[in-house]
C-alpha cells in the first residue's frame, strides 16, 4: 500500500516562488488515444497518443498574487509548475513541469472570502520525484 496524504500541507509553487491562501488544487493528466483500426477487424485498436496535463488552483484572493503569479491579466509564457502535496521537506513528493496560466476568475459574497480560481495548461512532460514523507 502507498502513502496517503492530507490536503492541509500542500504547497504549490509558480515560476518558483509559493502561491499565497491556497485552498485547493486540482491535476488531470491525460493521455490522447488514436484509433488504429482498419477494415476487417473486428474490434478497435488504439495506440498510445501525445500526452497532456492540466490543473487549477483555488485561493482566498491576495494582493500578493499580482507578484507571484505570472502574468494573471493576459495570460504567460510557460513558467515552473510545481505541486508538493505534502509539503516542501526535502525529499517528499513533487509533481512539476512547465505550465501557462490561461485564466484567473475571482468570486465575491456579501457573507464570505473573496475567492479566486487560477487554470493552468500543462506544456511538455509532467516529472514525479521524492517519496511519501
Amino acid at each position: 500500500m502507498g502513502n496517503i496524504y492530507t490536503g492541509n500541507a500542500g504547497v504549490v509553487k509558480l515560476g518558483g516562488t509559493a502561491v499565497a491562501e491556497v485552498t485547493g488544487y486540482s491535476l488531470e493528466s491525460a493521455t490522447a488515444s488514436i484509433d488504429s483500426t482498419s477494415m476487417g477487424d473486428t474490434a478497435r485498436s488504439f495506440l498510445k497518443g501525445l500526452e497532456s496535463f492540466t490543473g487549477s488552483l483555488d485561493v482566498i484572493y491576495d494582493d500578493a498574487h499580482q507578484n507571484d503569479i505570472p502574468s494573471l491579466a493576459g495570460g504567460s509564457d510557460a513558467v515552473t509548475f510545481e505541486l508538493f502535496p505534502a509539503g516542501t521537506t526535502s525529499g517528499n513528493r513533487k509533481i512539476s513541469g512547465s505550465a501557462i496560466v490561461t485564466g484567473y476568475s475571482m468570486t465575491g459574497a456579501l457573507d464570505g472570502m473573496i475567492t479566486a480560481s487560477i487554470s493552468l495548461q500543462g506544456t511538455g512532460d509532467i516529472t514525479w520525484t521524492g517519496t511519501a514523507t
